[in-house]
């Protein structure tokens, strides 16, 4: 009950209506209303007609509460209503329910219960104890989710009993919506269990993935590590319920590359077969030396890309100019919300031209002088993957009321075309490069199905000192399946890997082969056919990092 109002005859009780059910996609229970007590002494009553110390007795080793200050609740004899323990779930009380203790009373209320755990948790939220939604879908769905209040007029008496014939108003209470993901819960153990294995191996600070159906813009999920039980919401740290996939936004690195790239050959500026010379790995420019990792001679755009060329990709970015570049990013969605229905969303940054100086068109087409959330960038790469098709993503598919009737359905909607099909199927095929032998990402290549794909691994600013922090690393790898008909695609990001190396082609790429391996074979999405071997590219393998010195 929310609220108990007695006088010596009159009775007014309201009741919290239960809070719609969350579910999965194929309709597996997320969240739910279970049946809970509040358990309550008269302590008035057990004076004249009970047992005080068979009641503190009882009550005090049940819950752990303290006997001394539970025997002077029931010493205040002048009281008829005490609460002694609340929300309290129906099979702890059972023991005590059967000792039939005269002047306690167990009142139903409805208690929020997360039958998976911490499957989720991220996206689902928590609701607390009085039914308010505090994260996630409980917090951006609550007032759908919350039920109408039932209420009870009546008479009680002698004995505080309900006099029926006297019951004046019984309005029953009314549950709340269902609301129906995107998520489907079997994704969704993939990412976290795959998530799992990497911070053992890595040891980073947290690390996230994201997967979503390419042609829709739907989430299949959205994980992130460290995690928490929403059934135990209030014992979580803080940093623990963050949802990095939308809320931390970072440099990301070389991911940015494919983009920027992708930006060039659409409108012309290059083609895939020209030749840039790299410098042999050290250029001069704007007083400052940029280096690639690798001393790389002349390189075709294909393989600038495919080596993940800094300088390559700089000199590719000059050809567009600052304006071109800036307005690519923001056609990819950058510096701006995705419109995921989630609450807190980042917005990232992309710093407007009149703040660029002579280096930022080179530094931001390697992935620096930019902040983004792993959703924009996963977002802006399934475009590529889209025949250059900008979706919205989302996560909440339906929402239905207590009689079945569909309330709202989110319809897939475009949000924009920066590239044309035809430049997304040449990007598919340069990004197929980068997995395949040669490639940064071999790691992340698939039997029977051809990825295409990026990484990225970016040195974290310092946001003390200025500049950027020494040895810290966000690593990443996004990419896509199958490349000739693209239907998911998949984001893996480690924040500042500790043990084991921290390049995102050894870090993040092995999750998402794992992710995507899992993924394929459970939709059942077709391998390899013969419209596969046009983005084949058989070379030698390299490994190497994208960092900025």
């Amino acid at each position: 009950p929310l609220s108990l109002i007695a006088t010596k005859r009159h009775l007014q009780l309201e009741t919290r209506g239960p809070r719609g059910r969350i579910l999965d996609r194929n309709g597996n229970i997320l969240a739910v209303d279970i049946a809970a007590k509040h358990v309550v002494v008269d302590p008035k009553f057990i004076s004249k007609h009970g047992d005080a110390r068979a009641v503190c007795d009882a009550l005090s080793s049940r819950f752990g509460l303290n006997r001394n200050a539970l025997w002077e609740i029931l010493n205040q004899t002048d009281k008829q209503y005490v609460r002694v323990q609340k929300y309290v779930r129906s099979e702890a009380v059972e023991p005590l329910v059967a000792m039939n203790l005269k002047g306690v009373v167990f009142e139903d209320v409805p208690i929020r219960d997360y039958p998976k755990g911490v499957l989720g948790a991220h996206v689902i939220g928590y609701a607390n104890y009085e039914g308010v939604g505090g994260a996630g879908i409980e917090q951006r769905m609550n007032s759908k989710l919350q039920g109408v209040a039932g209420l009870l007029v009546s008479q009680k008496d002698g004995h505080r009993r309900e006099i029926y014939q006297r019951r004046t108003v019984d309005i029953a209470p009314q549950a709340g919506a269902e609301v129906i993901l995107t998520i489907d819960q079997q994704i969704q153990h993939f990412a976290e269990v795959a998530l799992d294995k990497l911070t053992k191996k890595h040891d980073p600070l947290a690390a996230w993935a994201i997967v979503q159906d390419v042609r829709t813009g739907e989430i299949l999920a959205m994980a992130s590590l460290p995690t928490y039980n929403p059934n135990r919401f209030n014992t979580a740290p803080p940093e623990w319920m963050s949802n990095r996939g939308i809320l931390y936004g970072y440099e990301p690195g070389s991911t940015m590359k494919a983009l920027v790239i992708a930006a060039a050959l659409d409108d012309g500026i290059v083609r895939a077969n020209n030749v840039f010379d790299c410098e042999d790995g050290a250029w001069f420019y704007g007083g400052r030396t940029l280096h690639d990792s690798h001393p790389y001679g002349k390189l075709s755009v294909a393989d600038i890309l495919k080596k993940s060329s800094n300088i390559g990709t700089a000199k590719i970015a000059l050809l567009m100019g600052d304006k071109k570049v800036y307005q690519e990013l923001k056609a990819f969605g950058f510096g701006d919300r995705t419109g995921i229905d989630l609450p807190g969303e980042a917005v990232g940054i992309v710093n407007p031209l009149k703040e660029w100086t002579k280096l930022s068109i080179t530094r931001v087409a390697m992935g620096h002088e930019i902040n983004a959330t792993s959703l924009q960038i996963l977002n802006a790469v399934n475009t590529i993957a889209n025949d250059g098709i900008r979706m919205r993503p989302y996560v909440i598919k339906k929402v239905v009321n207590e009689a079945g009737e569909i309330l709202s359905e989110t319809q897939p909607q475009e949000l924009a075309r920066p590239i044309r099909p035809e430049t997304s199927k040449e990007m598919r095929r340069l990004l197929a490069r980068v997995t395949q032998p040669g490639g940064t990402a071999t790691s992340a290549a698939l039997k029977g199905y051809l990825v295409g794909g990026k990484t990225g691994t970016a040195q974290k600013v310092d946001f003390v000192n200025g500049g950027y922090a020494h040895g810290k690393y966000i690593s990443s790898f996004v990419g896509f399946l199958p490349v000739e008909n693209p239907a998911i695609s998949i984001i893996v990001v480690a924040d500042e890997p500790r043990k084991a190396g921290y390049y995102g082609g050894t870090v993040c790429a092995p999750a998402f082969k794992e992710i995507a391996d899992q993924t394929v074979r459970y939709l059942r999405i077709p391998s390899n056919g013969s419209a596969a071997e046009e983005y084949m590219d058989p070379v030698s393998a390299i490994q190497e990092p994208d960092v900025l010195d």
